[in-house]
């Protein structure tokens, strides 16, 4: 229970990638901390890109960044809708911004950019979306896992295991 009273935070939108969403939340309630699947207004559940739901707790226009110890953005295609949502992109720079852990995986890190938290960063990300990473101005370096301070980052569902031991690291 080495996160016990740890407050977390997961994004959660359409066409997300399974296991990126899962894998942590799962792992991070397995150590203790408290979890809240974070969503729109008017929308209780999403679906994977292969149609796995998710429940909402809470929405990003309910929530405040002072409420979490962390916030964690799984990646898929969700990342792409999570960006088009102010409140989200306002969630993920305000706790940035308090020094909170913010984890991303995948295309997770085209919230990051949104959010205007990559400059100067070393992180990590899909191949595919690496040119995003570099023109919002971070150093991009392809590693399974990168910290650089708050901001923790990996590349794919492979990636996860030092995914989530890094952010379990981090808040303790």
């Amino acid at each position: 229970m080495e996160l016990k009273g740890k407050r977390i935070a997961i994004l959660a939108e359409d066409n997300y990638q399974e296991l990126e969403l899962w894998y942590p939340l799962l792992r991070m309630r397995e150590a203790g901390a408290e979890v809240v699947v974070i969503g729109m207004p008017g929308v209780e559940q999403y679906h994977s890109k292969l149609g796995y739901p998710v429940t909402v707790d809470a929405t990003a226009d309910d929530v405040s960044a002072e409420d979490f110890d962390a916030l964690i953005v799984p990646g898929g295609y969700a990342p792409d809708r999570m960006r088009r949502h102010q409140a989200m992109i306002d969630l993920v720079r305000g706790v940035s911004e308090r020094g909170g852990i913010i984890a991303a995986i995948c295309h997770a890190a085209w919230v990051l950019v949104s959010a205007g938290i990559m400059k100067g960063k070393r992180a990590t990300c899909v191949p595919a979306i690496k040119d995003d990473v570099i023109n919002a101005g971070a150093i991009y370096v392809d590693e399974e896992v990168i910290q650089d301070g708050n901001l923790i980052t990996s590349r794919v569902p492979s990636d996860l295991p030092a995914f989530c031991r890094t952010i379990i690291t981090a808040l303790k």
